[in-house]
């Protein structure tokens, strides 16, 4: 793989200007097979270049059956031998982010909860969708009908949107870039697109619809700095979001992606029945492959290092009491 060896690397322009050659060897060679961990997850990947930089090794690796464009340079505590120890580890994190992080705190109940669920719950979302915290009394005290704390919205994230997620985590919590605001189109903007291509795509009424993606937009200014943000990004919240200013009109594309991530532990303390959550799931998705069909323009392909630029958002005061009700049952008006 690659022509580039540890000799010529060391040599290299980046490698001769102040890089000293470390105590320690390489512990990877080029060609060798790897785990690689990227964002989440951990990846079969194979090292195509080593190369000494700022006295550390670093490794240029292929993320195997991903595209090139995929390739990057890691640091050692990116990478692990491929051996049966690590593979199994592997498995077992793919295995446990495919489950909600919360499911262990809920798993105690199961077995009781589900005597007294309906029939047609599905068990597969009872194994998987537990949320932690949640009270007894929601196993037994739910209405028939309604869709109780082991029944969870399933919300089918398209691999595009995965990816961008994924991008979205590397640059901020791995490259300390931040997403420049205010952005363009806003959270509000982009709802408002939405509205206006089902109106005119499905001839569906605009107050069905509005009424849900006010309520997307209530989830997304209440959730925003207490769920979606990561801690480097808390700083640029407090600079540019005022007391008189709703996230939504600042924030774009990119941080509402992420409340589709943690909308199923936010929809479970909403009492929906079976048939309503159905349609609830399908207009969400409908909603996220809006957001793929104009990834391009809704989303950015880099985010910027440079200060946080303060934007002026429409106020928010006449929206805090309609957001206050509507959190508790924005579902139930998806007809």
């Amino acid at each position: 793989m690659g022509n580039s060896s540890k000799d010529d690397s060391a040599t290299s322009g980046d490698a001769s200007a102040g890089d000293v050659q470390p105590a320690n060897s390489s512990l990877y060679s080029e060609g060798e097979r790897v785990l690689a961990y990227h964002g989440p997850r951990i990846y079969e990947a194979k090292v195509q270049k080593t190369e000494i930089r700022k006295k550390e090794w670093r490794y240029f690796v292929h993320y195997l059956g991903w595209n090139k464009n995929w390739d990057e340079w890691v640091g050692e505590d990116r990478l692990m031998k491929h051996t049966e120890e690590n593979v199994q580890k592997q498995q077992a994190l793919d295995k446990k982010q495919s489950i909600d992080k919360n499911v262990k705190s809920g798993r105690s109940n199961q077995a009781k909860a589900k005597s007294s669920m309906d029939a047609k719950v599905d068990k597969e979302d009872i194994k998987n969708n537990v949320p932690k915290g949640k009270k007894r009394k929601t196993d037994s005290g739910a209405e028939k009908g309604s869709v109780t704390v082991e029944k969870l919205v399933k919300i089918q994230i398209p691999a595009t949107l995965k990816k961008q997620l994924v991008d979205d985590w590397e640059y901020v919590t791995q490259q300390d870039k931040l997403v420049k605001l205010p952005r363009s189109p806003t959270v509000d903007e982009i709802l408002t697109k939405f509205l206006e291509y089902k109106t005119k795509k499905d001839g569906m009424g605009a107050d069905s619809i509005g009424e849900i993606l006010k309520g997307i937009r209530c989830y997304f200014d209440k959730s925003l700095p207490t769920m979606l943000l990561y801690k480097r990004e808390r700083k640029q919240y407090s600079e540019v979001v005022a007391n008189d200013v709703s996230p939504s009109t600042i924030y774009g594309a990119e941080h509402l992606l992420r409340l589709f991530v943690k909308l199923p532990e936010l929809l479970v303390y909403v009492n929906i029945e079976e048939e309503t959550m159905t349609r609830l799931q399908q207009k969400l998705l409908d909603f996220l492959k809006f957001l793929q069909k104009n990834q391009s323009i809704f989303f950015l392909s880099a985010y910027d290092g440079a200060k946080v630029s303060e934007g002026k958002g429409k106020g928010k005061d006449d929206r805090e009491a309609f957001c206050s009700v509507k959190l508790k049952s924005f579902s139930s008006v998806v007809i």
